[in-house]
């Protein structure tokens, strides 16, 4: 556990791009996990990775006993807590909510009532399970507003990489989205 000088700050939980261009600013970061739960490609994008009508596909996290989902914790300051939760709470706002996790970092010590973002089944954005060549190929051709969707995939695959953290759902996706690449040349 934190040492009680923490226990006031606020924590934010990334394990899509928020690992890789968190984009705001915070006082540190650890790598950790999130127990019981899964990382899926099940959530569209319309608004950063793709556009209506041609929406892109990002990460959310599903339930899942025994599962185990890599990620970064951020530490930020009290004093720009607010404006950070209303960038994020922009940032996040096709289809996720929040919820309070604990991390458990590598250093042996945890993080309790984190903050992440969860997209649920329900919002409009929803894609949902597909085969993994299926999703490649929309992340092959999807681009948004925040650069092709593609980047994300790989970027994120690198990150998780740099962790020396497994996920076989992303590295399945990443390895037919690469494939496509390929095709390409």
């Amino acid at each position: 556990m934190l040492s009680r000088k923490h226990a006031n700050t606020m924590w934010i939980f990334g394990y899509g791009s928020l690992i890789w261009r968190p984009d705001f600013e915070h006082v540190e970061h650890r790598d950790g996990y999130l127990e019981g739960w899964t990382r899926k490609f099940y959530q569209g994008s319309t608004d950063h990775r793709g556009v209506p009508g041609a929406p892109g596909r990002v990460v959310t996290l599903l339930r899942e006993p025994q599962a185990r989902v890599w990620g970064r914790a951020y530490r930020i300051a009290p004093a720009r807590a607010n404006e950070i939760m209303a960038r994020l709470d922009h940032r996040e706002k096709g289809g996720y909510e929040r919820h309070q996790v604990n991390v458990y970092c590598r250093s042996g010590e945890s993080v309790r009532d984190a903050l992440v973002y969860v997209a649920t089944r329900e919002n409009p954005e929803w894609a949902g399970p597909a085969p993994v060549d299926e999703i490649a190929r929309q992340i092959y051709r999807s681009h948004g507003p925040s650069g092709p969707n593609r980047e994300y995939l790989l970027e994120l695959a690198a990150s998780l990489r740099k962790m020396e953290a497994h996920d076989p759902h992303v590295f399945a996706i990443e390895h037919a989205l690469r494939e496509l690449i390929g095709e390409e040349f």
